[in-house]
């Protein structure tokens, strides 16, 4: 509870910038030389509006993280979908599954998913898993000592009980990110936890008919080619960072070959570091030539993040954001209402999602950059948490992620400046209060 931490004056932060003439592109083969690079990104970045070569090199500039080329990408919307995918790659393993989450609960999902974790470990395949204490403090411990039983190594990611880890006790800051790792070759991040909550899909997504059916809306994507290995390294590091038992010895980094022609970079972030996936997103908006497109559950951004959205609407760029309408957190969900009027004001047009819980975490910008992660668009997220985002610089993928971003908007209601001015006072109020709180949110 003593100082703050502060995030980092982005006002001129393409200016202060010294990028390479052309961004690094890592393959399976190792670093591509400047003239392939060169050619590569003149025939997948090319576009008369928007200059991706030059972001891209000015995003690694940013964020000290290459581009990694030969991947295959393939998004998953919502639970059912997801935990489908992951349980298909969990049960084609041989060798290890590394699994990194925030909540892992003892309930019908968890149980099932616990259950198919045990089986590959009775066949050998070694299971290693982190746990956020806070994220999962409503799950028994018995239920992480079941697994231990079972030979799975289980570690508590930053223990509430101060005497569990005493040298680097940090209570506040929390592992937000959502990893799973399947012999070194197929890897699975995003924003979709191990809970009941993830039985069912969005309500238009399920096709469900009744409320009481409401279901969760979420993003998550599978990842294979050469940008696993980036995932493999966040969870090794996670781990050694807490100062525990080493791994069991494993292949944990098997020779991996092209998978697609995706070209993509994996940014991570942690308390105290260089704010990377803040700076990408600020970065990404302040060069946005055509359009930004958000679905965010989460919305309590600082003052630049604000002035980066509202001047890119100003300069002519349509900015679209879709809120949730429901939400599995009132609090935070006022704060970022308290943000409306300001956004409105500047030509941002906001949506707010119906009949299902959002808590997805993407962006589309200028149809070429895209993110899908963990991360949250708020000060927890960019101050307190380990986080992990995806970025992908691709045209095709774009357009499949612009097409969920439609489906969101068809399933969503604009929220218009002159209706939002008639809200009551105590509306109001409640977003003043949580304005109040938006750090520790």
């Amino acid at each position: 509870m003593g100082a703050c931490a502060t995030l980092p004056d982005v006002q001129y932060l393409k200016t202060s910038l010294d990028p390479q003439d052309n961004a690094t592109i890592q393959t399976a083969q190792g670093t591509m030389s400047k003239q392939k690079t060169e050619s590569l990104l003149a025939q997948r970045l090319h576009s008369a509006k928007v200059d991706l070569p030059e972001l891209a090199a000015l995003e690694e500039a940013a964020t000290g993280s290459p581009l990694i080329a030969g991947n295959k990408l393939t998004l998953l919307n919502d639970g059912p979908q997801t935990m489908a995918a992951m349980k298909a790659a969990i049960r084609n393993a041989k060798d290890h599954i590394n699994l990194e989450t925030y909540i892992f609960d003892e309930d019908g999902l968890g149980e099932d998913f616990a259950e198919l974790l045990m089986q590959k470990q009775r066949e050998g395949v070694q299971v290693n898993i982190i746990y956020d204490s806070i994220g999962s403090l409503g799950t028994p411990p018995e239920f992480f000592q079941t697994l231990r039983d079972a030979g799975i190594s289980v570690l508590e990611f930053n223990p509430v009980n101060p005497f569990k880890r005493m040298i680097s006790w940090r209570l506040n800051n929390r592992d937000h990110r959502k990893i799973l790792v399947v012999d070194g070759t197929i890897a699975f991040t995003g924003g979709i936890n191990i809970t009941n909550d993830y039985s069912s899909g969005s309500l238009f997504r399920s096709r469900a008919k009744r409320r009481s059916q409401l279901g969760w809306r979420d993003t998550h994507i599978q990842v294979e080619g050469p940008a696993v290995a980036s995932f493999q390294w966040l969870f090794m590091q996670t781990w050694v960072s807490q100062k525990v038992d080493d791994l069991a010895a494993r292949k944990y980094f098997p020779p991996l070959k092209p998978e697609g022609d995706k070209i993509v970079r994996i940014i991570a972030s942690e308390p105290g570091g260089g704010h990377e996936v803040y700076k990408a997103y600020v970065l990404a908006m302040q060069e946005a030539k055509t359009s930004i497109h958000i679905t965010n559950s989460y919305f309590v951004p600082d003052v630049q993040m604000i002035e980066a959205l509202t001047k890119a609407a100003q300069r002519g760029v349509d900015v679209k954001i879709v809120f949730p309408g429901v939400s599995d957190a009132g609090l935070v969900m006022h704060a970022g209402r308290s943000f409306y009027s300001q956004l409105l004001a500047s030509g941002v047009r906001i949506f707010e999602l119906q009949a299902s819980v959002l808590h997805a975490k993407t962006a589309i910008i200028d149809g070429y950059w895209s993110t899908v992660g963990s991360t949250n668009l708020d000060m927890r997220s960019f101050l307190h948490n380990s986080e992990v985002n995806l970025i992908a610089i691709d045209q095709s993928f774009g357009a499949v992620m612009e097409s969920a971003f439609s489906e969101d908007l068809k399933n969503s209601i604009e929220v218009s400046a002159e209706k939002w001015e008639q809200r009551p006072f105590s509306d109001r109020m409640r977003e003043w209060m949580a304005r109040r709180l938006e750090y520790w949110l």
